[in-house]
């Protein structure tokens, strides 16, 4: 029975032990959210390199999660791009695969641990806190960074101490709790619920390496713990699924099943061969410092993913028919509108939410473009045969142009000086994209309104109309090359046709009015024909702005070139 002084000092022991793991994991998200800032432009290129070869997608998944330190988080963005219809599962699998291979360096960077290295990661930390104060952006991440590698090592000799670990009380109650519970699918379950609490098998891996190096938990029972937390690691990402589509569950469950069949195959070897397992790992480890002791655990760690890798790899296309076996395709009641490329679930991931904001931006383009073609052809024809497309086109124009600016609204929190900057030039373009959408319908309204009253313009109107038509289209394809692949070449061009598309407003206007007062042009064409005009002039002024938002949010750098 214990003692009020030995029940209070247990207390004492499990808060630091808390402390511990709580400033582990701040020191996590810190570095984290650091190295994702800097190796933004990184991730992106890896991202844009995704194919069907499942090689090169086991190591962007593990590029990916090493950058970010969070196999978890790299499941939420590919659930997310799935969802998005950027990613096919094919694509999606290796991905997964490899982001359990990337997240094993946080425990090698554990199990690393010592007095000497303890020391130059707490000067880390406070030269990190000291660059926080610096105003340069590149400067201050490079702090956060720094925090972070040095408040995990903190977080760990915290957990490592004399009044937590290093605590005998402590010791006897955890010798006391694993001889209890000394059967693997008990450990295992151990280190599923501990995973699935805290949302970071990194965490509780850090924590198990550190419970063995601190002699509390013997390393054969370690082992079942860590295939545990594997398992529970897949609940960020069953959770992020929910209320996603059918493809986005099915990454899930993917993720799922791959840990859960390591899993199995790793438990029964080490149940079968316990004692050759652990020989093993301290012939490749010797010693009982603490360093060794953890070494061997984060040993264990990385050999356990990369043989489930290259084991279920080949049967990628079977994990995915199972999936699709198990999760079937709704029919869709009815068709919604939703953003092609973006979902919220990349809002956690900036760099490469960014990056599928201007895919969004030039799929809404093109569909602009496509109804000021269609608009044409119904002043040109006289037919409205086009008019449900226009309509549809619309439709999506304006939902894009709503949901896509709330989007960056929520995505600029937090964001660099650098990306806010794109931001802002986002919210431009897709004010000046949604702007030229109404005009295309305006456009569209006037050749069925002028087919309803059986009016038409005269073959000189018609020939001025087609020479500022095809400026008008010209303009589309340089404006959207520059804002696409950053052609800052080609704003000059695009300013010169602008220029010219000005000029041809002044004089279409002005023969127009000198054939009404000739008598040679219906007065029932005058209004339509002005609003035409003048509405492509404005078209071309927001051409002009989409293409030079590639220098200033605002195009307003148009006039110093």
């Amino acid at each position: 029975m214990l003692s009020p002084d030995e029940i209070m000092q247990l207390v004492q022991s499990m808060i630091w032990l808390l402390a511990g793991v709580g400033v582990f994991i701040v020191g996590m998200n810190f570095m984290g959210d650091a190295l994702e800032k800097s190796a933004g432009t990184g991730m992106k290129r890896l991202l844009e390199r995704i194919s069907n070869n499942r090689f090169s997608g086991v190591g962007i998944g593990a590029g990916v999660t090493a950058i970010i330190q969070s196999s978890s988080a790299t499941s939420v963005m590919v659930i997310g791009l799935v969802n998005a219809g950027v990613m096919t599962l094919m694509q999606a699998t290796p991905i997964i695969m490899g982001a359990n291979i990337g997240t094993t360096i946080t425990g090698v960077l554990v199990a690393l641990k010592n007095d000497y290295f303890n020391m130059a990661m707490y000067t880390l930390a406070f030269a990190g806190v000291m660059m926080g104060f610096v105003q340069k952006e590149k400067v201050k991440i490079a702090g956060s960074l720094c925090s972070g590698l040095g408040l995990i090592f903190v977080g760990l000799n915290v957990m490592s101490s004399e009044q937590a670990f290093g605590n005998p009380l402590v010791e006897n109650m955890f010798t006391e709790i694993f001889k209890m519970i000394d059967f693997p699918l008990l450990l295992i379950l151990v280190g599923i619920i501990f995973t699935a609490l805290i949302q970071s098998s990194s965490a509780s891996t850090g924590v198990v390496i550190t419970m063995v190096g601190a002699s509390v938990l013997p390393l054969d029972l370690a082992l079942f713990i860590i295939l545990g937390a594997n398992i529970g690691t897949c609940v960020t990402a069953l959770l992020a699924s929910m209320g996603a589509n059918a493809n986005s569950k099915r990454v899930a469950l993917i993720h799922f099943t791959f840990n859960v069949i390591g899993t199995v195959l790793f438990t029964a070897i080490i149940w079968l061969f316990r004692e050759p397992v652990v020989n093993f790992l301290v012939s490749v480890f010797p010693g009982d410092d603490p360093m060794s002791l953890q070494m061997r655990v984060s040993l264990f760690h990385v050999v356990f993913n990369v043989s489930t890798t290259v084991v279920l790899l080949p049967f990628v296309k079977q994990l995915v028919n199972y999936s699709c076996l198990i999760i079937k395709d709704k029919k869709e009641e009815k068709e919604t509108l939703s953003l092609k490329y973006v979902d919220d679930r990349l809002l956690s991931m900036p760099p490469v939410a960014l990056m599928q904001v201007k895919k969004e931006i030039d799929y809404m383009y093109g569909l602009v473009e496509e109804n000021t073609r269609l608009a044409f052809a119904a002043i040109d024809t006289g037919s409205g045969v086009h008019s449900e497309q226009v309509s549809k086109n619309e439709e999506i124009i304006d939902f894009t142009n709503g949901a896509l600016t709330r989007f960056l609204i929520r995505l600029s929190v937090n964001m660099e000086e650098s990306d806010e900057k794109v931001i802002g030039s986002y919210f431009h373009v897709l004010n000046d994209l949604e702007r030229i959408g109404d005009h295309a319908e305006n456009f569209h309204e006037i050749g069925i309104e002028m087919l309803g009253k059986k009016i038409a313009f005269s073959d000189t109107a018609r020939s001025g109309i087609a020479d500022m038509r095809d400026h008008i289209l010209q303009m589309f394809t340089i404006s959207k090359d520059a804002f696409e692949n950053l052609r800052k070449d080609e704003l000059s061009q695009l300013t010169v046709l602008e220029e010219e598309v000005d000029e041809m407003k002044k004089a279409l206007i002005a023969s127009h009015f000198a054939r009404l007062a000739e008598g040679n042009c219906s007065a029932d064409v005058s209004p339509y024909y002005s609003s035409l005009i003048l509405g492509l002039e404005r078209v071309a002024d927001h051409l002009v702005n989409v293409g030079f938002s590639i220098m200033n949010p605002t195009g307003s750098e148009k006039d110093e070139m």
